[in-house]
């Protein structure tokens, strides 16, 4: 009897070791895959802004009937300084002849860290609205990656004119391309992450991009007054993941916010092992487990405070967009709330900024950009409207579907 305590003693720690084994194997099994070498280039003098620097077929998850390429070019950064983006330009192999009208995809939140970059998962096309009605029309897809996912850099997470130049960049250097012709007719659609992005591509391409004239700007559940959706979603599951983000990409972007000073102990521990892994794809779960572990915020002080809170207002896009502006939000979302959405709708139209609303009740944040949502003839339309130069509906008005 005197030697069962030190038998399962024996026991006990042999299980904990081979639990802390399975652990590190999990931890080290999902994280990011690392970019190869077509996402990587060297060069003596600063390319042009949009310069296509490369090309190659793409086929991983192509619709039937469809062909795809994935590029890399040069865009900018905030401070003006060079960067390679990469994105995935795509068509029917049925589409008719000559230049054609293109639909420039900005994506949701999949990570900040290279290995997160849409052309690297093993579903590169989760969460696109449309795309096979999109490809039926004989419209060209661009869809960037955004800088420092795919490419090196820092990724400007939830930075509005980061994000737009490498939307609005990625069809300058889509136009150069052999094997498909794009005409300067384009519209931007954008989800989540990718909603906010396109709001400020319209923002943004007067200045920036004049010879990429939009015609409209789609946002689908856009990440739109972000002071106020931090605020709301940072005790959910994917709200502590977004906020591991956005806080990291923050204090990597801008030199007056601290990641110390919003996140300490455990829950920056894992925040800052959150930042570094996917938010998409099948390594994926262990972030939700982390994030699982974290409970409550990551925050160890209000994220609308201080320098973060000046920052998160400063990329909150308020326009003006010379652009017709569809914004789309599933009533049952609780990423992106639908009071915060309507809130910010609100506060834009007594701006005087004219923005088509449309609400569908029944769909989440993914649901809404489901292959079975309504919001898929919807976006149709409208963009067919835009491509056709008919005149959007004057002022603002919110609809329920």
């Amino acid at each position: 009897m005197r030697h069962v305590p030190r038998l399962l003693l024996t026991a006990l720690a042999t299980a904990l070791l081979l639990a802390l084994l399975l652990v590190f194997a999990a931890w080290y099994l999902t994280l990011p895959t690392t970019p190869d070498p077509f996402y990587s280039a060297t060069y003596r003098i600063p390319f042009r802004p949009g310069t296509l620097l490369r090309q190659e077929p793409f086929t991983r998850g192509v619709p039937e009937g469809a062909v795809a390429w994935r590029i890399l070019h040069a865009t900018t950064r905030d401070d003006g300084s060079p960067a390679l983006a990469s994105a995935i330009v795509m068509v029917a192999r049925n589409a008719p002849a000559g230049p054609r009208p293109v639909v420039a995809w900005a994506h949701g939140s999949t990570g900040i860290v290279r290995g997160c970059a849409p052309s690297l998962l093993g579903d590169p096309f989760a969460h696109v609205p449309a795309l096979q009605p999109l490809l039926d029309q004989g419209w060209v897809w661009v869809a960037t990656d955004y800088v420092g996912l795919g490419a090196a850099g820092i990724h400007p997470y939830l930075v509005g004119t980061g994000q737009a130049r490498s939307a609005l960049d990625a069809v300058r250097a889509a136009r150069q391309m052999v094997g498909v012709a794009l005409s300067d007719r384009t519209v931007v659609w954008g989800h989540s992450q990718g909603g906010n992005a396109a709001l400020w591509a319209g923002m943004l391409a007067p200045r920036y991009a004049p010879d990429v004239p939009l015609a409209g700007i789609a946002a689908l559940a856009p990440g739109s007054d972000l002071p106020a959706l931090v605020a709301a979603v940072q005790h959910t599951p994917v709200g502590r993941i977004t906020s591991a983000y956005l806080l990291q990409a923050y204090s990597d972007t801008y030199g007056d916010v601290k990641f110390d000073d919003y996140a300490r102990g455990w829950p920056a521990l894992m925040a800052r092992d959150i930042a570094s892994r996917c938010l998409a794809g099948g390594r994926a779960w262990f972030t939700a487990v982390e994030a699982a572990a974290v409970g409550g915020s990551i925050f160890s002080a209000p994220p609308t405070s201080g320098p973060l809170g000046q920052r998160l207002a400063e990329n909150t896009p308020v326009g003006p967009w010379t652009q017709p502006v569809l914004i789309a939000q599933g009533l049952d979302d609780d990423l992106v709330p639908p009071a915060v959405q309507s809130r910010f709708v609100a506060t834009r139209c007594q701006a005087g900024r004219a923005i088509d609303h449309r609400r569908y009740a029944g769909r989440d944040h993914a649901s809404l950009v489901a292959a079975d949502s309504p919001l898929t003839k919807d976006l149709l339309m409208w963009t067919q409207s835009r491509f056709s130069h008919q005149a959007p509906h004057p002022g603002c008005r919110t609809t329920d579907q």
